[in-house]
């Protein structure tokens, strides 16, 4: 099976506490004054205390188009993705030259060269590495590229395999935008990088949780749940007010489906990785699976100490559940734009 080796995150050193960003984030969105309120409340009830963000605060206000966030996406982009692998490759006691494959997934922003591609060049990663950037898969990247690049190790079990996600969320966010979803946007999603070391079974250096079975899941009719819409000013968030509505209508059939076809029932799964799409989310997932108490409490704490990542947050999750050192059979979650749904089953 496929071997998770490590899961290290990155984060730019700009740390705030959200009271600071809701009065920045109110000057830039709402510079007539009105809607204050809704924005503190939204802030307040977010279940986030602090976030990173790509840039110092006070440059937000001088970014004059979508250009010019998308080349500050860039430029953080290949310092952060570059530091998470060598971190990660460094934890799973392997090299830059071990890598065969590098899979990229974001959703925050655009780059010919990927991003993958630039971070290889920059750690002297082997000439004929693979590279396979994605971009639209938003929050369910982190778990959808953990279950591809367990299908490609299938096929190549002595490869090493390194997942990437960065997300920068910040520099999305839209000025003079007074909409109800880029308020929530922006009193919830935070700036980061993660990145994954994955081993082939019949690689020496195999160890860690093994990757199982994975499955995904589109659910029809729900291409306005989430997503962007893309103007001159850059990526306006979709963001629908259903999303925990579409968790409890679909989540709890397909999460009892998946652990029954390989003979196991949701009390035996004794570890919950799961994406921290927001309070109301997080409360749907444990509702609609009848989870114990304390399930998903790393996924609380991360959402609390740094946000909602999007693809990297289920990889920060990740990283700080294998510090934990669980055992027993596990399941990773996330749910993002299609709708969908991405379940990966793991074994300590």
């Amino acid at each position: 099976m496929t071997r998770i080796a490590a899961a290290q995150a990155a984060f730019p050193p700009n740390r705030y506490e959200q009271h600071e960003l809701t009065e920045a984030f109110a000057d830039i969105c709402l510079p007539d004054g009105k809607g204050h309120a809704l924005l503190r409340r939204l802030h307040q009830n977010a279940g986030v205390s602090h976030r990173h963000l790509a840039l110092p605060l006070e440059q937000y206000a001088v970014l004059k188009d979508f250009g010019a966030a998308n080349d500050a996406w860039i430029s953080v982009a290949v310092d952060l993705g570059a530091a998470a692998v060598s971190e990660a490759l460094a934890a799973a006691g392997l090299s830059v030259s071990d890598v065969d494959v590098l899979m990229f997934t974001t959703v925050t922003g655009v780059a010919a060269p990927s991003i993958d591609a630039r971070v290889a060049m920059r750690l002297g990663m082997r000439e004929d590495v693979k590279r396979l950037p994605l971009f639209g898969l938003g929050c369910v990247g982190g778990a959808a590229g953990i279950a591809r690049l367990h299908d490609y190790l299938l096929a190549w079990p002595t490869h090493v395999a390194v997942l990437l996600s960065v997300e920068l969320c910040s520099l999305t966010l839209q000025r003079d935008d007074s909409s109800l979803p880029n308020l929530v946007g922006g009193a919830l999603f935070g700036d980061g990088a993660a990145a994954v070391v994955l081993t082939g079974s019949d690689h020496p250096a195999a160890a860690g949780p093994s990757v199982v079975a994975s499955r995904s899941r589109l659910y029809p009719d729900s291409e306005r749940v989430m997503g962007w819409d893309v103007g001159s000013g850059g990526f306006r968030i979709v963001l629908g007010a259903d999303v925990p509505e579409v968790v409890r209508k679909y989540l709890g059939g397909d999460v009892v489906t998946f652990l029954g076809d390989h003979g196991l029932t949701v009390p035996e799964i004794g570890t919950w990785v799961s994406h921290p799409g927001g309070p109301k989310v997080l409360e749907a997932v444990s509702e609609t699976l009848g989870l114990r108490p304390g399930a998903l409490d790393v996924t609380w704490r991360s959402l609390d100490a740094v946000g909602n990542l999007s693809s990297s947050s289920v990889l920060h999750v990740l990283g700080d559940t294998l510090r934990l050192d669980p055992s027993g059979m596990g399941v990773l979650l996330a749910m993002g734009p299609g709708f969908c749904s991405e379940l990966v089953l793991l074994e300590w």
